[in-house]
């Protein structure tokens, strides 16, 4: 008889857990920070507002069902893109045909007052962010013109450096590119960069640059920063990756970390890994890109092609929660949220597929015992606060 009571106390007691994350992940407001799906819109021709199940990480529907709440849409190009500033826009227009198609599911806000009236009304709250300097040209009237067309965050660089700033990629590499002054990290013109995006209330983002360029930000911004979709370089020491320091200085600076799903940024063997899975199908991934398609799509088409060589380099689910959990140890949990880079990335952790297992993160934070509060504050409440800072009105 004593079994069978304990038995069913356990049962009640799962039952209720299950009940209670479910519940503080639908009240909570999530806010992902960094997703490549424009890109896909770009590249694939693929619809936003279609069921594409199987074919990307996200579409509409699924934002709905993962209790999606504020999304940042990544506007993306290489270094090398023609004309970027035309490139981006193309990509918002792509964004606002789908949210006048949908009127009752998404919208896009200004700030955060239009954000809160949004998720009263049941829709997504759309803004953008800019991944890359180079797509406004080196032209403060084009940065402005993005920001009058939603985005609220920039990334100085993206892996290319630009004239006025130099990314992780390049201050890593010992023949990395400079910027035009010959060194690392903001020129004077980088640094105006900065204050432009302060006095329009714009994030500005450190996810990409250089260390240098970091603490280049660090000492011009008077406005909280964020990182809209890095990791933890202390448990995996990736170039794209936080440093200690670094993450203490975001925390000082009143900004964010947002944690990044690339399994690359995880485990440090997968990079290794990932390369001999690359050069064994480097045949076929030069044939397409021969048909013109851009290398990481083609690269992304072989990892779909074959599905079990790529699982097998999805790190452990487990893995996402280390890192949410080793800044909040190191600095607090004011300073962690999420940037999955879905559809922007093809190896997320194992168990998050796409957009509908972000309440697997809830689950999780609720089994490690943290109150309703402070996962309010990690699933998104941390990072709106960013954004109000950063708000000029």
């Amino acid at each position: 008889m004593k079994r069978k009571l304990l038995f069913f106390s356990l049962v009640a007691t799962l039952q209720l857990s299950a009940q209670n994350y479910q519940k503080i992940h639908n009240k909570a407001i999530l806010v992902d920070t960094h997703n490549d799906f424009l890109t896909q819109t770009m590249e694939k021709n693929f619809v936003f507002d279609t069921n594409l199940n199987g074919k990307t990480h996200s579409d509409l529907n699924r934002m709905k069902e993962g209790g999606v709440d504020v999304q940042f849409f990544s506007v993306w190009s290489d270094g090398d893109k023609l004309n970027p500033y035309a490139f981006a826009n193309r990509q918002i227009d792509s964004l606002d045909a789908v949210i006048k198609r949908n009127p009752n599911k998404i919208v896009k806000v200004a700030n955060s007052k239009e954000l809160l009236k949004a998720l009263k009304q049941n829709k997504i709250a759309a803004l953008i962010g800019v991944e890359g300097g180079h797509q406004f040209e080196n032209d403060l009237s084009k940065l402005e013109a993005l920001y009058n067309r939603g985005t609220r965050y920039i990334t100085l660089t993206w892996n290319n450096s630009t004239s006025w700033a130099t990314s992780a990629s390049d201050e890593t590499n010992p023949e990395g590119e400079k910027n035009s002054e010959g060194k690392n990290g903001l020129t004077a013109f980088g640094k105006e960069v900065v204050q432009k995006m302060n006095s329009l209330g714009m994030m500005v983002d450190i996810s990409h640059v250089g260390e240098q360029t970091f603490y280049d930000v660090i000492a011009t911004t008077k406005k909280p920063i964020i990182a809209s979709h890095s990791s933890v370089y202390a448990l995996c020491p990736h170039p794209r990756n936080l440093k200690d320091d670094q993450i203490k200085a975001i925390a000082k600076n009143g900004g964010v970390v947002q944690i990044n799903f690339n399994s690359g940024f995880f485990d440090p063997t997968v990079g290794g890994r990932e390369s001999a899975f690359l050069e064994k199908h480097k045949a076929e991934i030069d044939s397409l890109v021969k048909t013109g398609m851009h290398p990481f799509l083609a690269q992304a088409a072989i990892y779909l092609k074959y599905t079990d060589e790529s699982e097998a380099l999805r790190v452990p689910f487990e893995m996402v929660i280390q890192h949410i959990e080793y800044v909040i140890n190191l600095v607090g949990v004011d300073y962690v949220g999420i940037g999955s880079d879905f559809d922007g990335i093809v190896l997320p952790p194992k168990q998050l597929d796409d957009v509908t297992d972000y309440v697997k993160i809830t689950k999780a934070l609720v089994e490690k015992g943290y109150s309703e509060k402070d996962i309010d504050k990690i699933l998104g409440g941390n990072l709106l606060r960013v954004l109000k800072a950063n708000e000029t009105n």
